[in-house]
């Protein structure tokens, strides 16, 4: 068997330094010399992904393993609500490793790059470090100022300062009670090992610590000073051996062994750098500098997949070994984009990155920097131009680099002669370049816009006609926002995100299931005439004689264009329609408001949904109308929403109380214009703008939306007495709503312990919804409800969900999600446990 020389051994036998501790400290750390008038030694990590290349799932792995030991030592819910703050430059991919083990929590990470516009909410000193000046950017303000745990990220926890200068300047400005302090090494010396105990007892809070492994390191008497006199002398050996080209590698002669690297003026001709366009989502930041939250992770998980495909296209036919070289504070993205790779290539994937950090190179087995690039900074930095490091390249025989770089640093400094490129084609045949936007927050508005956009219409936005409806919508088809389901759940129950923050896969129907709607809308079609015109003529009779239709986007707006036909039909009325978003804890778009006032008399405007379930909507409408007209002073809106069918009594204007197959329920974007449910997001969504949604295109041979309007539209002259009669006899009923519907969920709700009503999904509808997009825990069923809840079955089959049948059920049937969600309720299969 091959001995293996621990990486530190040379400086060891050189200064005396002693590495004690952990069995896992001689694999975790090597040891190197560095330009450092405070600390000669360095550790150096062989699973940080910094100086030393390495897999990036053993990277992705150390960080996420010390999240959830820090999960487990919080508790669930404690861990809910913490937020992490990773280190620069070294700690910044290693902590937002950790935010992802801890599970939902939002990542910030201290930055030395100041940016135009961003408030600074704190501010540190890094005592040993080269560059030592840390500012804290988070585009929104209050991201520190919760009362939940702070976890601090660094790559190493030795002295203590900068931690305690963090907490000591945060505490002052948002005092908590609980601190975590997480390292991959915890390397106290014997007289620092209490001080962080000291430190909590004065502040009042408790400080946890959270490591890999444990040593410290014994430095001898005079270490500092020998330190310096060693890479005095071999610095000193190192210009009298190089070439005149300075910035090429630096190559160490030493008395033990002697290597050169050939000049760059004799070695063949490199090609440029090739550009990847990775199709970065737009609005996502490339890391933690300004914050991270967990729906921008959802988002990047959904969009790697495809970015990874492009750069593995990318790749040189054959190539073996590739290294994802990051930049300097930008360690995440490449981390991530690297891990990806690694699962779809069949070649060896290594990942580091460049640092500011100055060390010592010699080409040594005992030693933890081997070769060195040197080459300027690229990106522009506040402290003036100086030198870069990519440390264990040269000489590693990859056959390939991809470079990644945010777009700050993608200037011409990058592509000089002497920049990084040309120093990376020096030692590789391929060189690639994949540029991440560098995120910048929009600076708040300060005046409103006087004019709002237009609404958006088909065919360039949604597959209706254009006279059919008016989206006052932004268009976001560009923009990835799709993630697994089970992620989207996980995030949604423990307040990490929102659900409007991100959108369900659009479900594929099955030719089953096509085929179950086109007999469902077959044998339904003619009932939900009867029920649009009895809905239509009670709006004409009460509310206005011209109505302003706005449909709830998206379940609402079938249901809006055909009121809209039907009053054409039966009363000759070309009258106005228009979708908008309105978002559960969020409220309806207050910019489609203020368009619709200015638009409209407020006082015609009748809003427009399929059905109802709880009445969670209907009560959202009224608390946002409120505000909205306390806010603007703009009266006149009645939040009392016109539905096809009220199965809960939550309102007064509906053509039907029964709870029947609704077939546009069924399906999702196909049945309704193409169109995905809303978004609402502070990174795409501005202050004035409309809420966003896209627009399926690709889905076009699938789509049935004209299909539902014109089979159910083909039988309003069937229908046209019975509805109208229909409408004459509610006119002259007590409509007003019991909210029985409300009474029988919150029931649900305690009856199977789930304690929360959100989780509780009444009617055919909303149980459509929850086996299409969540992940179900159950059905419960009506005792003897018939073909309605074909498709119901069909579907809770599929996912492997239980049915089950109950007595007294107002509803046909209820939809249950799975209480407590985590990725451990679902098998590998992705169908719902049995509980």
């Amino acid at each position: 068997m091959k001995n293996v020389v621990w990486t530190g051994t040379w400086v060891a036998e050189r200064l005396g330094v002693e590495l004690v501790g952990d069995e896992r400290l001689s694999d975790l750390l090597g040891l190197a010399l560095r330009r450092n008038p405070r600390r000669a030694h360095l550790l150096v990590s062989n699973v940080l992904g910094k100086h030393v290349p390495q897999s990036p799932s053993v990277v992705y792995g150390h960080g996420f393993a010390l999240g959830r030991r820090v999960r487990e030592l919080l508790g669930a819910e404690d861990a809910g609500a913490a937020v992490v703050l990773g280190y620069a430059e070294t700690a910044t991919g290693l902590g937002h490793c950790v935010a992802d083990g801890v599970g939902l929590a939002p990542y910030l990470h201290s930055t030395r790059r100041p940016v135009p516009g961003v408030d600074t909410a704190g501010g540190f000193e890094e005592s040993h470090s080269h560059a030592t000046s840390h500012l804290l950017l988070p585009e929104n303000p209050a991201l520190l100022a919760g009362a939940g745990p702070l976890v601090l990220v660094d790559d190493e926890f030795s002295t203590g300062n900068t931690v305690l200068n963090t907490i000591r300047d945060l505490h002052a400005r948002y005092p908590r009670d609980r601190y975590v302090v997480v390292a991959l090494v915890d390397m106290r010396s014997a007289a620092d090992l209490g001080r962080l105990a000291e430190f909590a007892t004065e502040i009042g809070a408790r400080v946890d610590l959270v490591t890999a492994a444990r040593g410290t390191v014994n430095l001898p008497e005079g270490v500092l000073e020998k330190g310096q006199a060693l890479v005095a002398e071999h610095e000193t050996t190192e210009a009298t051996g190089t070439t005149e080209n300075t910035r090429t590698t630096e190559n160490t002669k030493t008395a033990e062994n002697t290597k050169t690297t050939e000049p760059a003026d004799n070695r063949p001709g490199h090609p440029g750098a090739a550009r990847v366009e990775l199709g970065w989502p737009r609005g996502l930041p490339d890391g933690g500098r300004h914050g991270f939250t967990p729906g921008q992770r959802i988002r990047l998980d959904a969009a790697l997949p495809a970015m990874a495909a492009r750069v593995a296209e990318a790749l040189p036919e054959g190539a073996r070994r590739v290294l994802v070289l990051g930049f300097e504070e930008l360690m995440y993205a490449p981390l991530r984009l690297a891990r990806e790779l690694e699962q779809v290539v069949s070649a060896e994937v290594r990942y580091s990155t460049t640092t500011r950090s100055p060390v010592l190179a010699l080409d040594d087995p005992g030693y933890a920097i081997r070769t060195r690039l040197v080459f300027p900074a690229h990106d522009d930095p506040d402290d003036g131009p100086g030198e870069r490091y990519a440390y264990n390249v040269a000489g590693a025989g990859f056959d390939a680099v991809v470079a990644v770089v945010d777009s700050a640093a993608d200037t011409p400094a990058l592509h000089a002669p002497d920049g990084l490129l040309a120093q990376l084609a020096e030692h590789t045949p391929s060189v690639l370049l994949a540029v991440v936007p560098a995120y910048v927050p929009a600076r708040p508005s300060t005046e409103r816009p006087s004019m709002l956009p237009e609404p958006l219409r088909g065919p360039a936005f949604s597959s209706y006609a254009p006279d059919e409806v008016g989206w006052l919508l932004q268009d976001l088809s560009d923009v990835t926002l799709e993630a697994p389901t089970e992620e989207r759940e996980e995030a949604i129950q423990s307040g990490g995100a929102h659900y409007a923050e991100s959108l369900p896969v659009e479900y594929q129907p099955s030719p089953q299931y096509q085929e179950l709607f086109q007999t469902a809308l077959g044998t339904s079609a003619a009932r939900i005439a009867q029920a649009v015109g009895a809905v239509t003529e009670l709006v004409l009779a009460e509310r206005s004689p011209h109505p302003v239709l706005v449909s709830l986007a998206r379940a609402g707006t079938p249901v809006g264009v055909l009121m809209r036909r039907w009053a054409q039909h039966r009363h000759g009325l070309d009258l106005p329609h228009y979708a908008v978003s309105i978002v559960r804890g969020r409220g309806i778009d207050a910019n489609a408001l203020r368009w619709l006032a200015a638009h409209h008399d407020p006082a015609d405007v009748v809003f427009v949904d399929g059905w109802t379930g709880k009445g969670a909507i209907t009560r959202e409408l009224t608390e946002a109308i409120r505000e909205f007209e306390s806010a603007e002073g703009v009266t006149g809106f009645d939040p009392e929403i016109a539905v096809l069918a009220d199965p809960g009594s939550c309102v007064r204007t509906y053509g039907t109380r029964e709870d029947f197959l609704i077939p546009s329920a069924c399906l999702n974007s196909t049945v309704s214009g193409l169109i995905s449910r809303t978004v609402l997001r502070s990174d795409l969504v501005g202050e004035y703008d409309f809420h966003g949604a896209k627009f399926y295109r690709e889905l076009a041979g699938s789509d049935v939306s004209v299909d539902f309007l014109d089979a159910v539209a083909a039988h309003f002259p069937d229908v046209a007495d019975a509805a109208c009669a229909q409408a004459k006899e509610l006119l002259a009923t007590d409509r007003t709503p019991t909210w029985e519907g409300w009474a029988a969920v919150e029931r649900i709700s305690e009856e199977y312990e789930i304690h929360d009503v959100n989780l509780v999904k009444p009617g055919v509808g909303e149980t459509t919804r929850v086996l299409l997009r969540r992940v179900p825990w159950k059905i419960l069923a009506r005792a003897g409800a018939g073909t309605d809840l074909d498709h119901v079955r069909l579907l809770a089959q599929q996912r492997g969900v239980p049915v089950e049948e109950v007595d007294e059920l107002p509803y046909t049937c209820v939809g249950l999600i799975h209480p407590k969600y985590t990725r451990g309720a679902t098998g590998a299969d992705g169908k719902a446990v049995t509980v």
